[in-house]
């Protein structure tokens, strides 16, 4: 920092006073830019990271992007839980962030979407999250502080002390006009952060919609991150638009799902990274796992801090 004044010569005409002021304010603004490259370094700071650590790695890549993980329902679910798959252990919420949370609507040219937001969304919020559901789903799902484990508790409490906005908005159905209507919210919420990023996570079914949107140019470029749970697999993300542009992608499936194959999601995670190996994706698989398995487990700080 104090090499910065050794380009200011002594400026014997004004006095050594002035000459101690620009040097001092010039050390203070390098350290304003300094302290924002930290920031960018590690945006999500640490929530309850012991209670939701992943207990075991079983299995992994030389370059760690793939991962199997130890998952047990005893474990995880019932020691986790006071009432199995309905409500978690009160250690595991903060429910203090409910008092950021509100519902709204969203216009769009194919009608209204409701959602549920956590946090404001205007020109200084840093980042968005948008979390979809997926069949028979709504809102209510991407905010529930008690189901699954507490995680999206977690997810909640991780974005809005990030200084980020989370949203979980309601798709009544998965047809064209859904995609779309989707598609400008994604749009409109980059707009309104000067093109700040957007992580999008589809869960199950929910993964039409990031299918969609790595597909079009103009979302592709405001994609942060694509986080897949438990996701339909899409054949065509390895030649996507989004794939092209590098945009961070993290798979995360249980071994055991009846809905979507785990091999499937796996064949399709095989050709981005074969396609080229430094492609930001990783694939964490749940062993024994179901299909809600990743909703509950996925650890959403090294995750996000992954795409951020």
């Amino acid at each position: 920092m104090t090499a910065s004044t050794a380009y200011f010569p002594d400026i014997h005409r004004f006095g050594r006073v002035l000459h101690g002021l620009i040097a001092l304010f010039f050390v203070m603004t390098g350290g304003l830019f300094v302290a924002g490259e930290a920031l960018a370094a590690d945006s999500i700071g640490p929530f309850k990271d012991r209670l939701f650590a992943y207990r075991e790695v079983l299995e992994a890549s030389k370059d760690g992007s793939f991962r199997r993980i130890a998952y047990s329902s005893q474990r995880d679910i019932h020691a986790r839980d006071a009432v199995p798959e309905r409500r978690v252990k009160r250690r595991y919420v903060d429910l203090r962030v409910r008092r950021y949370q509100t519902d709204q609507t969203f216009e769009t040219q194919g009608g209204a979407i409701d959602m549920a937001v956590v946090g404001r969304l205007d020109s200084q919020t840093r980042f968005a999250v948008i979390f979809i559901h997926g069949r028979g789903g709504d809102k209510r799902l991407g905010v529930d502080d008690w189901r699954f484990g507490g995680n999206f508790n977690r997810l909640k409490n991780l974005v809005h002390r990030a200084g980020g906005v989370y949203m979980a908005p309601s798709v009544p159905s998965f047809d064209a006009t859904a995609l779309d209507q989707v598609a400008e919210l994604v749009l409109h919420v980059s707009d309104v952060m000067s093109g700040r990023p957007v992580v999008v996570a589809c869960a199950s079914m929910g993964g039409f919609v990031c299918a969609h949107l790595s597909r079009r140019s103009d979302t592709a470029d405001r994609l942060g991150g694509l986080v897949l749970l438990g996701a339909a697999p899409d054949g065509q993300l390895p030649g996507s638009i989004a794939v092209r542009k590098k945009v961070p992608i993290y798979f995360a499936h249980g071994s055991d799902d009846s809905v979507y194959a785990d091999r499937l999601q796996g064949q399709i995670f095989d050709r981005i990274k074969a396609a080229d190996p430094a492609y930001p994706a990783r694939l964490d698989l749940f062993d024994t796992g179901s299909h809600g398995t990743p909703i509950r487990m996925i650890d959403w700080r090294a995750v996000l801090n992954f795409m951020l």
